[in-house]
C-alpha cells in the first residue's frame, strides 16, 4: 500500500514537471537587449519603436504606455507594447517589428 502511494506521488510529480517544461517551451521568447535592437534598426531590419508606440496609443486614446520590448518568437521579431487604457484596463499589443502588422491585441491578465 505504501509503495503504491509513493509510486503514485512520483507519477504526479513527473507529470507536473513535464507540464511545466512543455508550457515554458510553448511560450518561449527571447528578449532582445537595446544593443541588438539598435543594430537591427540601423540595418533596416526592424522599424522604429516610436512608430509602434504611436500606433498602439492611437488605438486607445488617452492610454498610457506601461512597457515596450522587442522579442524574438519563432524567428519573428515582435514589439510587445503594454498600455493602461483610460478605462484602467491593461492591454497587450504585439506587432511584427519588420512591417508593423498587428499580430495580437488582448486584455492582459
Amino acid at each position: 500500500m505504501i509503495a503504491s502511494k509513493r509510486l503514485a506521488e512520483r507519477f504526479v510529480y513527473c507529470l507536473l514537471g513535464t507540464c511545466a517544461v512543455m508550457a515554458c517551451a510553448a511560450s518561449w521568447a527571447r528578449d532582445l537587449n537595446q544593443d541588438e535592437a539598435l543594430r537591427l534598426r540601423q540595418q533596416g531590419v526592424i522599424l522604429p519603436l516610436e512608430q509602434f508606440i504611436e500606433q498602439a496609443l492611437g488605438r486607445y486614446p488617452g492610454s498610457r504606455l506601461l512597457e515596450a520590448e522587442l522579442e524574438e518568437k519563432h524567428d519573428v521579431l515582435v514589439y510587445e507594447i503594454e498600455l493602461l487604457t483610460s478605462d484602467h484596463v491593461v492591454r497587450e499589443l504585439k506587432f511584427d517589428a519588420r512591417n508593423s502588422h498587428l499580430l495580437e491585441d488582448k486584455e492582459d491578465d
